[in-house]
């Protein structure tokens, strides 16, 4: 069911913000790093960051992310405005846009925010396909100089919507949630096609290992060292 009533949408997003963070925040939550600490909570200075993350597990940095600072990128589609208000009701800044719609006027938008700022994305959003970086989130890094951050959320035996795209996960009540945080990335800013879709392989496959530690941490709930591999740089092309 399409929900198109302003005041309506208005006061669903009111209670599911409420909801959220009442239900959230009785999980027994836990951070690692793999690299520098650079949660958003944690951040100090000029420093700006795209934490990334799959759009199944939205609702634990729709809890954990909500900040000033921080702005969610969420699509145009008109049901992307329930979404909208719900993040601005738990703290969290908005800037419309996807990279199926309203792309560009996202970008203009992100490049005009202050130092200190930060962007959270759901890479695979708004429709899929699961789990698959889309080329807007490497195209935007190289645009505004941001580091991008791949982050992966975990949770011990969720409910999820079998029949949605992204097999939706809903935590239960006082189970393990967990939060693994890749290394910032940098693309650069003169990135050529064919390095974008390396980078964007690369990105993907950091995506696809910090949600895997993170799963397997909440699940059996001892954090296992992960066995490091050596990451391919892209070959920069001379002319």
């Amino acid at each position: 069911m399409k929900i198109r009533n302003p005041w309506l949408i208005r006061l669903l997003a009111l209670v599911a913000s409420l909801i959220v963070r009442a239900w959230i925040g009785t999980l027994r939550y836990r951070v690692r790093p793999l690299g520098p600490n650079v949660d958003p909570h944690l951040v100090q200075g000029p420093e700006r960051y795209i934490y990334a993350f799959w759009h199944e597990t939205l609702l634990l940095p729709a809890y954990h992310y909500s900040r000033p600072n921080t702005h969610v990128l969420i699509s145009q589609h008109a049901d992307g405005e329930l979404v909208a208000q719900i993040a601005q009701h738990l703290g969290c800044s908005v800037v419309r846009g996807s990279a199926t719609r309203g792309g560009v006027q996202a970008l203009r938008q992100v490049m005009r925010l202050g130092d200190g700022t930060h962007v959270v994305v759901t890479p695979d959003g708004p429709q899929g396909p699961r789990r698959r970086i889309q080329d807007g989130l490497i195209f935007m890094a190289a645009r505004t100089g941001m580091l991008l951050v791949p982050v992966g959320f975990g949770c011990c035996k969720p409910w999820r919507f079998q029949k949605s795209w992204d097999r939706f996960a809903v935590p239960k009540p006082f189970s393990r949630a967990r939060c693994v945080m890749g290394k910032p990335i940098s693309i650069p800013a003169d990135v050529s096609r064919e390095q974008m879709e390396t980078y964007r392989q690369q990105f993907e496959a950091a995506m696809a290992h910090v949600t895997e530690l993170a799963e397997n941490w909440a699940e059996g709930g001892v954090w296992r060292e992960p066995v490091v591999t050596p990451v391919r740089t892209p070959r920069r092309v001379a002319g």
